[in-house]
């Protein structure tokens, strides 16, 4: 019973990093992005394939282009293998263009799978160690 009891919360925290990640990149608040990635993390996200640190840059850039984004999650499955687990997420998400000179605010509505290799550390909890989106 233990163990399943430490195998759920093992997947909660998953789950959780998930959410953070999605908040992080709503609110563009990177040091929250970043907290949801170990240090040498390689993320593959569309039109980016590299280190963490180039993606929170290239998000930087692209993301106040935009009004306002929001991702909605979706269904979420977790493998756990010891201290390592691959996740897939299910996300939308949305993105509302500014407006410029006669061209109206444009939604761009987009669906993601994420699938992550997540790694637990020396006892630290659970974060990316590589995403693909």
């Amino acid at each position: 019973m233990e163990t399943r009891l430490q195998q759920y919360l093992d997947e909660a925290e998953i789950k959780r990093v998930h959410i953070r990640y999605c908040r992080g990149i709503d609110r563009m608040d990177w040091d929250l992005v970043r907290s949801c990635y170990h240090p040498d993390a390689i993320d593959r996200h569309g039109a980016y394939n590299g280190g963490v640190e180039g993606f929170i840059e290239w998000a930087e850039e692209l993301l106040p282009a935009f009004e306002c984004t929001q991702h909605f999650t979706g269904n979420q499955y977790v493998q756990l293998d010891g201290d390592v687990a691959y996740a897939e997420h299910y996300a939308q998400a949305s993105h509302r263009t500014r407006p410029e000179g006669d061209k109206p605010a444009m939604d761009w509505v987009v669906n993601v799978r994420y699938v992550d290799r997540m790694e637990r550390r020396n006892g630290v909890a659970y974060c990316r160690s590589g995403c693909r989106a």
